[in-house]
């Protein structure tokens, strides 16, 4: 018998496995849907990626920031959301009085502090190596999980130490529309020690467990300022969906854990000297590329406090 190419019907059964991530094209909407782009008229914009990161020009972040121009850089946060200035040579209380524009600042107590405990310092070398290489949001395991957070590297390394971000509503996007129906509504258990307990004093962990209890947050919420639906769940803090099968949950979750994984939601930073890194934590994931040592790398962070997700 000769096949056609377009006789489907005598091929065998294509199966693909369950939780596959299919190729082909992608939905990419960096904006809400019906939300046009604006010209940016305060300063220059360099988009790194299709819908996610771009360096801003012509912004000094040890400046007072004008009601004005807090609210154009807020918005091409929104659009971008992650923001990357170079060449700022700032202190950390220029770093802090920047995060400011966007409300109080959080402190972190599994982490070392800087100057001062609203600033979170990673100091990484070969003797004490980064753990961050995983893909994750910020202190989901907070009621309250931040806003966003600014980072600036102290030490950069030679080669390597890149960041990358992936653009959790553009996952959200792209989830097969039976995945959609199913995780509607559902909430999961975020708790702070499946991110520390392999790298912290047992002791620290212990003292933070009546502070810090699990929380629940939705497996998918919806973004305070522009409404976009995004996936929000993290393999770091994320433990388990609420009223599933442990068996189904951790099937469920490592689909969802994966979708971060997928390129074209994503953009990759090369750090150089001075450059900073401003990030909205509701919309994005992060992963701190381990592959620097010998070499140092020292890093601090600010955060800002967020909302309750809904």
């Amino acid at each position: 018998m000769t096949l056609e190419l377009s006789d489907r019907s005598a091929l065998r059964e294509a199966r693909v496995p369950a939780g596959g991530i299919l190729e082909g094209p992608r939905v990419l909407n960096r904006l809400p849907e019906g939300v046009e782009p604006r010209p940016y008229e305060l300063f220059g914009v360099r988009p790194l990626g299709r819908v996610i990161g771009a360096e801003i020009d012509g912004v000094d972040l040890g400046e007072p920031l004008t009601p004005e121009l807090r609210e154009e850089l807020n918005r091409a946060l929104l659009e971008w959301k992650v923001l990357f200035f170079r060449d700022q040579d700032i202190t950390p209380a220029q770093q802090r009085a920047f995060a400011r524009n966007w409300g109080p600042l959080e402190t972190n107590p599994f982490i070392p502090a800087g100057d001062t405990e609203e600033v979170t310092r990673f100091e990484r070398s070969a003797a004490m190596p980064g753990f961050e290489n995983i893909w994750h949001t910020d202190v989901t395991f907070r009621p309250n999980p931040a806003l966003g957070s600014v980072l600036r590297l102290v030490t950069v390394p030679p080669v390597g130490g890149d960041t990358m971000w992936a653009d959790m509503a553009a996952a959200y996007d792209n989830l097969p529309e039976d995945v959609k129906a199913r995780i509607d509504g559902l909430k999961a258990v975020h708790d702070y020690l499946p991110g520390f307990d392999r790298f912290s004093d047992p002791e620290v962990l212990a003292r933070w467990q009546e502070q810090f209890p699990p929380v629940e947050h939705p497996v998918v919420r919806r973004h305070p300022e522009t409404g976009r639906r995004t996936l929000f769940v993290n393999q770091s803090f994320t433990t388990h969906i609420v009223g599933m099968d442990r068996d189904e949950s951790d099937r469920l979750l490592h689909y969802l854990f994966t979708q971060a994984h997928v390129p074209e939601y994503q953009v990759r930073f090369r750090w150089t000297e001075n450059a900073v890194a401003f990030w909205d934590n509701r919309a994005t994931q992060h992963y701190a590329v381990n592959d620097y040592a010998p070499h140092p790398r020292v890093a601090e962070r600010v955060a800002i406090a967020g909302d309750r997700p809904f």
